[in-house]
């Protein structure tokens, strides 16, 4: 089994470079041969999902995220991963009108981190988008998890990495995370979702702890399972 796996990426650039890097990385190979077979679709064309949902206006995104869906999937992709978590909103919306599954980083993370931490308080970083969808807390509710959301000081620090800092190709703020990570800490939570993939590159790049999960890396797991390959 060798199933060719479509990833829409470009949300931003550098996730989708890191998410590669990532399958590579967690793949069982001794030769080219017995990697993932991928089609990296990098499509930073995207609209911004989080200015579409805060506008309450979808039809842009929607349009742009079928149209690059349909390519994959004439490509002769099986399933489609996306390297965005706010990008899930409209997949949730699409994924009737495609006819391959899309492997659903937002579940198989709840999903995982239920196993981790039952009953848990866990702590929701997130782009505003993902945060007002309620795309998260609604399936960590699912898996019996208390999601926590950081205030609105702490959730403009959390924006503020996402597109001050790594989405112009900066580093992140160190002195503001911390003030962060002391906040989230101080109220209870058990471990901390980094649920934008802007956040997976600062997790990569800084070498956080396993305080923080990286849906990034679960759906880079779920890939390899999902094309056959194996996982190391």
């Amino acid at each position: 089994m060798d199933k060719l796996i479509g990833v829409l990426g470009g949300m931003g650039s550098m996730a989708s470079q890191l998410f590669y890097k990532m399958v590579i990385e967690r793949t069982e190979a001794q030769c080219d041969q017995e990697h993932v077979r991928l089609l990296i679709l990098n499509d930073a064309s995207m609209p911004d999902r989080t200015g579409a949902i805060l506008a309450e206006n979808y039809d842009a995104v929607d349009s742009k995220m079928l149209e690059d869906f349909k390519l994959l999937e004439n490509a002769g992709c099986k399933a489609i991963a996306i390297t965005c978590n706010t990008a899930h909103f409209f997949a949730d919306r699409l994924q009737d009108k495609i006819g391959i599954p899309i492997i659903h980083m937002i579940e198989e993370t709840s999903e995982e981190i239920a196993r981790k931490y039952p009953g848990g308080k866990i702590a929701v970083l997130a782009t505003d988008g993902t945060i007002q969808t309620g795309l998260y807390q609604k399936r960590l509710e699912k898996y019996s998890l208390i999601p926590f959301i950081p205030n609105k000081e702490m959730q403009k620090s959390v924006m503020h990495q996402i597109y001050d800092c790594i989405k112009k190709g900066l580093p992140w703020d160190e002195d503001s995370w911390m003030k962060l990570q002391t906040y989230i800490k101080e109220n209870g939570c058990d471990c901390a979702i980094m649920a934008c993939t802007e956040l997976s590159v600062i997790k990569e790049d800084n070498h956080l702890g396993d305080y923080y999960i990286d849906p990034m890396d679960v759906l880079a797991r779920k890939v390899i399972e999902f094309s056959g390959k194996k996982l190391k």
